[in-house]
């Protein structure tokens, strides 16, 4: 089978043109190829294949697996290494419109970045401390701030809330963050589907910005508009923009960063 290895951020990901449908979609398999001392080794496998019939507007169909084989949600920075991967293939030149497992997508490249349109968020759900916070930004987000991120014990207590009561059944992922400046936050994100604390999240960056707009103590806070937002990852930085539309309503929510092919091959 012939790969190739793209990267946002240090979200890793194994890219299958599987245009013609030859790929076995077997979860022992995935997770073996996945394996980052049996296997390539990523953070998940993406597909690449052809939109379904009667849909010219779509250039391609993006399909997530997560590391362990499963099935995944969204992937905000998967989805911008899919953009990156069918423009090598040639199948679009700066502008492209996809689908994903929670809709249709745009993407535009600009330059070494990938700008990409993410769902509409309508709803957040929070304690009345505003401790942590529970929204879908196309996967399922747990965000939470926290002091002294850079020492914070993120693989033991996102596993935990990843596996308690409430979010056992179908998961989440938990992302803990801590201010930085007016627009910087920084970040750092326990992925369900990888069980482990990954370099990035896509969709955890989205989910901690618009967090960010609702607590917040410049005067920014609590207000409509159009805000972009610097996250700081252990892998790198990604630009949340997005117009708020009420308390916790949000729309034209983009999410940009790097993205590059790191080396192709077969297994």
């Amino acid at each position: 089978m012939k790969f190739s290895k793209y990267q946002g951020t240090g979200n890793d990901f194994i890219m299958i043109d599987d245009r013609e449908l030859l790929f076995n979609k077997n979860k022992a398999e995935i997770a073996a190829l996945c394996h980052r001392r049996f296997g390539i080794g990523a953070d998940g496998v993406i597909l690449l294949q052809k939109p379904p019939k009667n849909t010219p507007a779509y250039d391609f169909e993006m399909v997530y697996y997560n590391a362990d084989g499963s099935l995944g949600s969204m992937c905000g920075n998967g989805g911008r290494c899919a953009v990156r991967f069918a423009h090598h293939l040639g199948l679009f030149k700066r502008k492209t419109n996809f689908l994903a497992v929670d809709g249709a997508h745009q993407a535009e490249l600009k330059k070494k970045e990938i700008r990409l349109k993410m769902k509409d968020v309508s709803h957040i759900d929070y304690n009345e401390e505003g401790e942590y916070y529970f929204l879908d930004t196309g996967s399922p987000h747990y965000v939470e701030w926290v002091r002294y991120l850079e020492n914070y014990k993120v693989f033991d207590e996102g596993k935990a809330i990843r596996n308690n009561d409430r979010f056992r059944e179908k998961g989440t992922n938990v992302n803990f963050i801590e201010k930085t400046n007016e627009y910087l936050i920084n970040i750092r994100t326990y992925e369900r589907g990888v069980e482990d604390e990954t370099l990035a999240c896509g969709t955890g960056s989205v989910a901690a910005a618009l967090v960010f707009s609702l607590k917040n103590d410049t005067k920014t806070a609590f207000t409509t508009g159009n805000f972009e937002i610097l996250v700081k990852t252990l892998g790198g930085y990604l630009a949340v923009s997005f117009l708020k539309t009420g308390e916790n309503t949000f729309e034209n929510i983009y999410l940009s960063g790097a993205a590059e092919k790191v080396f192709e091959g077969e297994i």
